[in-house]
């Protein structure tokens, strides 16, 4: 490929493949693998119902390249040639695809471990936590959920591209019908021992991810439940205080109701008096003290009866 042109494209370099069919002969071939490869780390086995074998080392050479060798020297189609190349291609795009997603495996994995050493610390801080430190501890616990949440949502979309790719790749290789070739390990041996391994680890840093989210979700509610059983607990507290107060605020009206009753009834018995006077001077044959003696316990009567009444009014339109 000329290098000027290949630098001008945007973008970052991916997948840089040398592909070589050859149709001679059986020592041709073997002597062009021999020159091209790396003979340590051969892969190669026969492919597509015995079309012809591939080989190669999955090695970026000094070129930059890496490089597959298709030996096919049968009579085949061109359609049939095409396909097999064409899942060759495929085979490292999508394998190098896939291993997108294992640095961001490793970042996550760092990334992950302060967070889960934040956890604990926080879970032990809440067994001996005091009423005044749980607001700071359940704040906390929400901004750590946030970086949790903000990790998750950063790298969900690249392991779940990466597990895309890795099961396209799979079904690549399969679609290869590969046969072994004596001595060699095939494709998908090559696969299932260097590339596995990397998804897993993909895998497995999702699921600690959301292993860790619901473990802070649960953390969060707990230190939530306490404090809404504290609060509640200091509402009853303050429930039963503002009931004695209200005791004690009847107890005290009802005294002061008694004292409003003598008040007015000895005003009131004055006022019968004055009346009971007067009427004596205008002739009429009384004793004002017989009369204030009859009045008073018609006037107390009267005064109470007036307080009650009024009482019940108010406490039917409060309730």
């Amino acid at each position: 490929m000329p290098q000027d042109w290949l630098h001008s494209l945007p973008g970052q370099w991916l997948v840089g493949l040398h592909v070589i069919v050859s149709g001679g002969a059986d020592y041709a071939v073997q002597k062009l693998v021999r020159q091209s490869l790396d003979e340590d780390s051969l892969v190669a086995a026969e492919v597509m119902d015995e079309l012809g074998e591939v080989y190669t080392d999955f090695r970026l050479h000094a070129d930059g390249y890496a490089r597959v060798i298709l030996a096919a020297p049968g009579e085949v189609s061109p359609r049939r040639l095409g396909r097999t190349v064409q899942r060759l291609l495929e085979i490292e795009t999508y394998r190098m695809s896939a291993l997108l997603g294992l640095p961001v495996a490793r970042e996550v994995g760092g990334a992950l471990v302060h967070a889960e050493s934040d956890l604990a610390r926080i879970a032990g801080e809440i067994r001996s936590a005091q009423q005044q430190t749980e607001p700071e501890l359940l704040l906390r616990l929400t901004q750590l959920a946030g970086e949790v949440e903000s990790l998750y949502a950063r790298t969900h979309a690249r392991f779940s591209a990466s597990a895309a790719y890795f099961e396209l790749l799979q079904r690549r290789i399969s679609e290869l019908h590969e046969k072994r070739i004596h001595g060699l390990q095939t494709l998908g041996e090559f696969m299932d021992r260097r590339l596995a391994p990397a998804m897993q680890t993909c895998a497995w840093a999702a699921r600690r991810q959301q292993a860790l989210s619901e473990r802070i979700s649960r953390t969060s509610n707990l230190l939530r439940t306490r404090v809404e059983i504290e609060q509640q607990q200091s509402s009853q507290a303050l429930l039963d205080a503002m009931n004695r107060r209200q005791q004690a605020q009847l107890l005290l009206q009802s005294a002061v109701e008694g004292l409003s009753v003598a008040a007015i009834t000895y005003y009131g018995a004055g006022l019968v008096g004055y009346l009971a006077k007067g009427l004596r001077e205008a002739g009429v044959n009384l004793q004002p003290e017989l009369v204030v003696a009859i009045s008073i316990p018609l006037i107390a009567f009267g005064v109470w009866r007036g307080i009650r009444r009024l009482h019940n009014r108010v406490m039917a339109t409060v309730h």
